[in-house]
């Protein structure tokens, strides 16, 4: 399942539990905001295109930070003229956690994450005993 918003003067593809940076919103950090500017909804071989907005269709999110990007460095020069400027720029983002998307085609919500930290360790144990015993063996 994903849809496409508007916000910030700008188009997203999201999913439930995508992390997207946006600009910024004024909201607390934990608040949850609907956004429903939802041009597209899409889940397999079902789509729904909105003229230009979809009604009935929004987003749920939760604010996860409030931040700047990195620094843009602005530097105009003038050949020959002695003409050298300056400049720099930070903007602010919010970046939030899609929760939920509800429309015609139904409600997702983001499934909550396992301990995903097992798996790998267990992984990577019998990698490692497999080419230890492997180098061994040699």
């Amino acid at each position: 399942m994903y849809a496409v918003i508007k916000t910030g003067g700008k188009q997203y593809k999201v999913s439930p539990g995508d992390k997207i940076k946006v600009e910024q919103i004024p909201a607390d950090i934990g608040a949850d905001i609907q956004i429903e500017q939802v041009l597209a909804v899409g889940n397999g071989d079902q789509f729904k295109i909105g003229a230009p907005l979809l009604g009935g269709a929004a987003v749920s999110a939760t604010v996860l930070a409030q931040g700047r990007h990195p620094k843009v460095r602005i530097f105009k020069m003038r050949r020959r003229k002695h003409y050298q400027k300056h400049q720099g720029h930070r903007q602010n983002y919010t970046e939030l956690l899609i929760s939920q998307i509800a429309s015609e085609l139904g409600v997702f919500k983001a499934e909550p994450k396992a301990s995903a930290s097992a798996a790998p360790k267990a992984e990577s144990g019998s990698a490692g005993s497999d080419a230890s015993g492997g180098a061994a063996a040699q």
